[in-house]
């Protein structure tokens, strides 16, 4: 076996060599002036090239993202191949040397700046090397970028000989690369070993006197600033951010059981790469991705004392020192032998996992579990003494671990609010009309309606609703608590990302088993352009709910249709008794305990169905339902699904609508959701957590970009909608 690749066929090896190719250029992008308008073709707004290393966050250098006006940037990139180039805005969010402004010449090292992007899209991504480019020996390497090609901007690659480095063993070293030209706009470009299939620098800058330049090894983004303050979440810091999700998209990558594509670790595989000399790409993959779910180490210094105390590792480690979980393993690469490479690694992730923590996310106790079962499978291959040490360092080690400190204590009640309610009734006979009325929900539960027009024109409905929702707010807002935002103002006011937003179901009391093959019911569009109701025109309620509490007091929302529209056959007196007395029970509890999403209808990215109703009745009262695969242009068994859910009790449930997209990774939704909900001590929050969500997204944050469709259910069982119990008039 060669040292980190194992033998293959030159023909396989070829094919390989390409695909690495396509992957490359799928996620170099270029990067223009934020002033270019529609001219995003021309040359006069181009500034350099990049590349996408975590979902929304791109790499380049410094002079080139700081070339423009201000923090602002245009990326130019292309989702699929053949799609045609697609602009997002960007943000500089970052940029190494700290403190440099806009200077002639040449950026002192390391001239790397990272790009936020300011709007959830598509896009590939390519694979980091945990190894430190000092470590690369001689050989070739291939690079790709932009240039300007007879007055046409073009992408370009090739390949360069690496020549040796550029400040040895310190903290800014650079590669030398020669043998080929390096055009103007290459700038920030990846670096990519083609033996092993991965990024391990950024084009710097081009020779003035002989062919080829300079790059910058990865590793240089360990020198992004440390946070002053205690880390709270992964988020207080840049490059945990970073290099967190970027481990986790090519976890979710590889898992994601409908990829048809080549993904790096299956490349990789193809070139014959073997991390470590003892790892599979794809098992480097599944390792770096649970690391990643993983809070990130303390502190440098903590990691430190962590490679430390392996008793195998002995290798002096390169400069900037190791930062994260991914940089701990790519130290080990080098001092890993045949015989004891697995133990080590195995080893090194029983430490990870029994770590000291700054924080402790909801989801971290299952990360941690999740760790244990990949690394316990893995140690199979390895002797009974050495399986047995790592169970004994687990125990030792989980025993020895303080406590993290809880967060401050968080409110277990709400006062009690007044609200706003829409009632939008699409007529099934003239589908481009609505009937729609305004509520205000008084916090001692009575309701006054303040308005309500018949056969109004959809298309006008934000317009004229405006006026009586204003007075409902002035009706109902408190300081520091706006009542509600009910998604149907101007398009330019988000919904959701002012006041707390939620969806109700107008006719649980009408579904039957055999109901939920139409369609999931009239509820609320979060577009800002009005309801969404039935196709058939039956019952649907559009609108939001404040927080809401126990004994109806406060909190009518937006109501919406959950399920189909058919009434058929009447259930059982004796068992909608019980089911109704069934939803109030765990209304009750989710109020008074912490809750725990649970997905229903997704396994690792792999679509499943909703169980049936009686199981669902058996979930626990905390749970709360979370629909991943949610589509609301799927008629079918999605809505049969979030029927199921209203049968089987639950006033509380969340999903995302993907309007008919493609199904997507949803590693990070699923981790998103846990954390999120799990945060609250309980439902009480649940509606002010999603609005935070809504804000942070439409801020541009991309740690929230997973939330993009995000809609909460928050059904009160203890507050009748209007209208609730009325006698229906024959015809």
């Amino acid at each position: 076996m060669t040292d980190g690749r194992a033998p293959g066929a030159s023909g396989a090896h070829d094919a390989a060599r390409r695909a690495l190719r396509g992957l490359v250029m799928a996620a170099t992008v270029r990067i223009h002036r934020p002033d270019a308008g529609y001219a995003l073709d021309e040359p006069g707004t181009f500034l350099g090239s990049g590349y996408f290393v975590a979902p929304s966050w791109v790499l380049t250098c410094a002079h080139v993202a700081c070339g423009g006006e201000g923090d602002e940037v245009v990326v130019m990139y292309e989702s699929a191949p053949g799609s045609g180039m697609s602009a997002v805005p960007g943000h500089v969010a970052a940029a190494l040397p700290e403190g440099v402004g806009c200077v002639p010449g040449a950026w002192p090292a390391p001239d790397l700046a990272l790009v936020r992007l300011s709007e959830p899209v598509d896009h590939e991504c390519v694979y980091l090397s945990e190894r430190p480019a000092a470590y690369y020996g001689e050989g070739k390497v291939l690079y790709a970028g932009w240039t300007v090609v007879d007055g046409h901007l073009r992408m370009l690659d090739g390949t360069l000989t690496v020549e040796g480095t550029i400040g040895g063993w310190t903290t800014d070293v650079q590669m030398r690369l020669g043998d080929n030209d390096l055009p103007d706009g290459v700038s920030g470009g990846p670096v990519i070993d083609p033996e092993r299939g991965e990024v391990i620098g950024v084009l710097k800058a081009r020779s003035d006197h002989a062919r080829g330049g300079t790059s910058t090894g990865l590793e240089q983004l360990r020198t992004l600033p440390v946070p002053s303050g205690e880390l709270t979440t992964e988020h207080d810091d840049l490059y945990q951010t970073v290099v967190h999700a970027h481990d986790r998209y090519h976890r979710d990558r590889q898992r994601h059981p409908s990829a048809r594509r080549n993904t790096w670790a299956d490349v990789q595989s193809q070139l014959g790469a073997r991390p470590g000399r003892t790892l599979s790409p794809d098992e480097r993959v599944q390792l770096l991705g649970r690391l990643a779910d993983l809070p990130p180490p303390a502190s440098t210094s903590s990691l430190l004392d962590l490679l430390g105390s392996l008793p195998d590792f002995e290798t002096p480690l390169p400069l900037p020192a190791p930062r994260g979980w991914r940089d701990g393993l790519g130290a080990l690469y080098e001092c890993a032998r045949d015989d004891g490479a697995l133990y080590l690694v195995l080893d090194y992730a029983v430490h990870a996992m029994t770590a000291e923590r700054p924080f402790l996310a909801a989801s971290t106790p299952a990360a941690e579990g999740a760790l244990w079962a990949g690394v316990w499978q893995a140690a199979q291959r390895l002797g009974p003494g050495r399986r047995s040490a790592l169970v004994e360092r687990r125990i030792n080690r989980m025993e020895a671990r303080r406590p993290v400190p809880a967060g401050p204590p968080q409110p277990t009640t709400r006062a009690a609010q007044s609200s706003v309610l829409v009632e939008i009734v699409r007529r099934g006979w003239e589908p481009d009309r609505c009937d729609w009325s305004v509520f205000v929900v008084r916090d001692g539960g009575g309701t006054e309606r303040l308005r309500e027009v018949r056969r109004a024109p959809l298309a006008e409905l934000a317009t004229v609703i405006a006026a009586p929702l204003k007075e409902a707010f002035r009706q109902c807002d408190t300081p520091g608590r706006p009542a509600v935002l009910q998604g149907l103002g101007p398009e330019d006011e988000p919904l959701g990302t002012q006041r707390p937003v939620v969806l109700r179901c107008s006719d649980r009391d009408q579904l039957t088993d055999d109901d939920g093959d139409d369609g999931y019911g009239g509820y609320g569009r979060n577009d800002g352009r009005g309801g969404d109701g039935r196709a058939d025109g039956s019952d649907a309620r559009d609108g939001e709910n404040n927080d809401s509490s126990v004994n109806g007091s406060s909190g009518a929302g937006t109501a919406g249709g959950a399920g189909g529209g058919h009434s058929g056959a009447a259930p059982d007196d004796d068992y909608r008794m019980d089911l109704d007395e069934e939803r109030r029970a765990r209304w009750r509890w989710l109020h008074a305990h912490p809750v725990t999403a649970t997905v229903l209808d997704c396994d690792d990215g792999l679509r499943k169905p909703v169980p049936p109703v009686e199981e669902l009745r058996g979930l626990a009262h905390g749970t709360v339902p979370v629909l991943c695969r949610f589509d609301s242009h799927r008629r079918g068994d999605d809505a049969a699904a979030f029927a199921s859910l209203v049968r089987g009790g639950f006033g509380v449930a969340l999903w995302r609508r993907r309007r008919g997209l493609p199904d997507a990774v949803c590693g990070e939704f699923h981790r998103g959701t846990l954390d999120e909900i799990g945060g609250p001590a309980n439902a009480y929050r649940l509606p002010e957590a999603v609005r935070d969500l809504r804000a942070r997204l439409r801020s541009g944050r991309p740690e929230t970009f997973w939330a993009d469709g995000i809609a909460l259910m928050y059904d009160n069982p203890h507050q009748p909608l209007p209208g609730t119990g009325d006698p229906v008039e024959a015809p």
